[in-house]
């Protein structure tokens, strides 16, 4: 359930990428909206306070303008509402790259956050593959609603969807905000890097013809 929308600039006659998505389950209503070619403004309310900083950190690092509208079973617990989330951003990230012709394709960035590192690199292969580590023994919660372990979930909801291969390490970190915080960091910068529109390249970025 989604569509994509393309739109040109008045002015300069840019083309924009622009996904859509709805998604509704008898667990979550969700709402997302993603241009690749914005300013990094983003609107954001899932209910989960922390998942909401984290979606922030995605817009403003990766240029992205972002809305995200989320309304989920939290009675229960975040796990519906941030997996549907996550499945709906990766299908408008989908759409807003169309059929990836001219951009970079491959990302990659590191981003410390005081004692924290994290390195990603990102191929926008049309293949999902997630490869994810982050240090053990990680404080169970951040805030009242975040279970740290659903970090990794949220990015294979993610990749499914926006079928992209990620690998995430986090080789260093004792702090759990800062450890999940550096990743959604370092993965906007990878994310902006990959999807960006190489000058030189002309055509989809693949021997295949095809992504």
């Amino acid at each position: 359930m989604g569509r994509s929308e393309v739109s040109v600039g008045a002015d300069e006659g840019e083309r924009q990428r622009i996904g859509r998505v709805e998604r509704a389950t008898k667990e979550t209503s969700v709402l997302v909206e993603v241009n690749l070619d914005g300013t990094g403004q983003v609107e954001v309310a899932t209910g989960v306070g922390f998942f909401d900083h984290m979606l922030n950190q995605l817009g403003k690092h990766g240029l992205f303008d972002l809305v995200v509208k989320t309304e989920g079973d939290l009675h229960i617990d975040s796990h519906h509402t941030m997996e549907d989330t996550a499945l709906a951003l990766g299908s408008a990230f989908r759409q807003a790259l169309g059929d990836k012709s001219g951009i970079r394709r491959f990302g990659s960035a590191s981003c410390p956050l005081d004692e924290a590192l994290a390195n990603v690199t990102v191929d926008l292969s049309g293949r999902p593959y997630l490869v994810h580590s982050e240090p053990e023994g990680m404080a169970p919660m951040i805030g009242p609603l975040y279970d740290t372990t659903m970090t990794r979930h949220i990015l294979e909801s993610f990749v499914a969807q926006a079928a992209i291969c990620l690998h995430v390490h986090v080789p260093h970190g004792r702090n759990a905000h800062h450890i999940v915080e550096a990743q959604f960091k370092a993965l906007a910068r990878a994310l902006r890097e990959a999807s960006e529109p190489d000058p030189r390249a002309s055509g989809v970025p693949s021997t295949k013809g095809v992504l």
